[in-house]
Formats: C-alpha cells, structure tokens, sequence
C-alpha cells in the first residue's frame, strides 16, 4: 500500500508504515527539526513544508492511505482551548488534502479533549466532513498504555474508509448513485464491520471484523483504568514494572548524546526540540494495530 502523511512530526505515522513494509510516497510538515527528522529516515519520499501552501492534486488516485495528527493544542486541555478560533485549526486544510488526493483510506488523530470541545462540535464536524466526502468513519479512543506504554495518553482516532474514491480518482468512471448500488456497498461494509454502529466510539470486543482486530490492542483494558496508566496493563507487565520498556526512541534512534546523525543541530537544540516532538508525536505502536485492522480488511475485501 501507499501511504502519505500529513501534519507528520517526527514520523509517528511514518514509521508505523515502514513496519507495515508500506511504501511513505509523501510527507508535509513545517518544524525544522520534524523536517531534518523526516528527511533523515524517509530519504526518498517527496517532503512538503506548509500544509496550506502545498497542491497535494499530484498524488490523487496513488495513495491508498492518508494520515495526520491535524494539531491538537487548539482542543487540548492543557492550552488555552480557543478551538476554531485557533490559527492551528487547520482540520480544513486537512480535508483539502483529502479532497485532492482522494485516498481509499484516512487515518486522523487528536487529543481526547476534542470529544468534548464546545459540545463536541469539531468531533462532529471532522465526521460529518468526511461523510460528506464518501467515506464511511469510525472514531475510537485508544490509549498509548493498551500497547504497553508506561502512561496513559488517551487520544481520538478517526478511521474513515471510501470504497470509490481512489478508484474514482484513478480511471475517472462516474459511478451511477442509484439506490441499488449504495445499499450493496452499504451491506458490504457493515458486513465487515459484524453489524455493529460506524457512528459509535466504542469498538465492540466481541467482534470479527475491523472494530475487533482494533480491539487486540486491550481497549477493555485501557477504558477500566480511572487515569493510572498502571491499573490498564495485565498484570504481569506491573510486576515486571516496565524493566523491558525500551529507554531509546525507536523513531530518532541513538542516544541522548550528540546528534551526529543530523547535521547542523546542536545537542542544546536537540533536547529541547526532541523533547517538544515526542510531546507532539502519535505513538506509532496504536497506529500500527490501526494499520494491520485496514490490511486485515482489504485481504478480506479482495476475496469477495
């Protein structure tokens, strides 16, 4: 699969598609740091700067998957919550992108504050623009500690799916949108989905198709936790108390020590800029479930 990522970092998105062995065609970000980051790991992807400067129409019909953490502080608790009134709400130019590339699949990742944000309203917005766009779509909350982590980090995930888009985009058919056809793609779908609400947040355990191999990754675990990370793991893991967790980003690489892998940073710049960038990053392990559960899908839709 082909996969582009918007809002990247430092490549949380990225890297959970290397380990898919999915092919990164393109990445857009504005940091420096997140750039030199990118540009590092990523050398042969197209690497874009600001978002609302960037035609993304040059990709439409190549990509399977397109991703971005669209930026959280506008909807985060610990910031002012100005919301829309934000100059980083940029969720439009987010679905601008979507709109030129037109990919199969958009993966999209918030805080969990934007649930509740003025009522909901962005929550509801992002879903309602997607809908209206063709695509079917699905939030969940899933935690970084339901992979492991030693923290809780709840964040909001959005994973909406187009039959038609990418195959719109590339042979340029004009799909007829007579009744007898949308109840066939309608059926489709929610027999993957085992029946259950595509409007619902919460993944149904029990079931076999895309919201049950999302929940493998110990959703039931993370949503009994009252805020401490430590009662969400299994219970061997807290006597373990985490002795095997990785002390390494498995992002940047190396150590604390000085950045001899990216040229022109100081180790002063490098503390204080890995340190904003992991604060920002999506953890990459959530999204790789996120990922297998789509794969998962598709091998299924080809067989039918």
């Amino acid at each position: 699969m082909k996969h582009g990522s918007l809002f990247s970092g430092i490549g949380g998105f990225d890297l959970a598609a290397e380990w898919m062995q999915w092919e990164n065609v393109f990445h857009c970000e504005w940091n420096e740091f997140g750039q030199k980051v990118l540009k590092h790991y990523w050398p042969n992807a197209i690497s874009y700067e600001d978002i609302t400067k960037t035609d993304f129409s040059i990709h439409r019909g190549d990509i399977d998957i397109l991703t971005g953490g669209f930026p959280c502080q506008p909807y985060s608790a610990a910031g002012k919550r100005l919301g829309k009134e934000d100059d980083r709400h940029l969720w439009p130019e987010m679905l601008r992108a979507i709109r030129e590339v037109q990919p199969t699949w958009v993966v999209g990742e918030n805080v969990l504050g934007l649930v509740n944000w003025n009522g909901g309203l962005v929550f509801e917005e992002v879903q309602a623009d997607l809908e209206a766009e063709g695509y079917e779509v699905q939030p969940f909350v899933l935690p970084a500690c339901a992979v492991n982590a030693p923290h809780r980090r709840d964040r909001v995930w959005f994973v909406a799916y187009s039959f038609n888009s990418r195959y719109k985009a590339r042979r340029g058919a004009k799909e007829e949108k007579d009744g007898v056809q949308a109840v066939h793609r309608k059926k489709m779908v929610t027999r993957e989905f085992n029946g259950t609400s595509l409007s619902s947040t919460t993944p149904n355990a029990n079931s076999n198709g895309f919201q049950g191999r999302i929940s493998s990754i110990e959703y039931k675990q993370s949503r009994s936790s009252q805020g401490d990370a430590q009662k969400c793991l299994p219970t061997y893991r807290r006597r373990l108390q985490f002795q095997n967790f990785p002390t390494q980003s498995p992002i940047c690489g190396g150590d604390d020590g000085l950045p001899t892998e990216l040229d022109g940073i100081t180790f002063p710049k490098w503390r204080n800029e890995s340190i904003k960038a992991f604060g920002n990053a999506i953890v990459p392990q959530v999204a790789l479930q996120i990922f297998k559960a789509i794969q998962a899908y598709e091998a299924t839709r080809k067989e039918m």
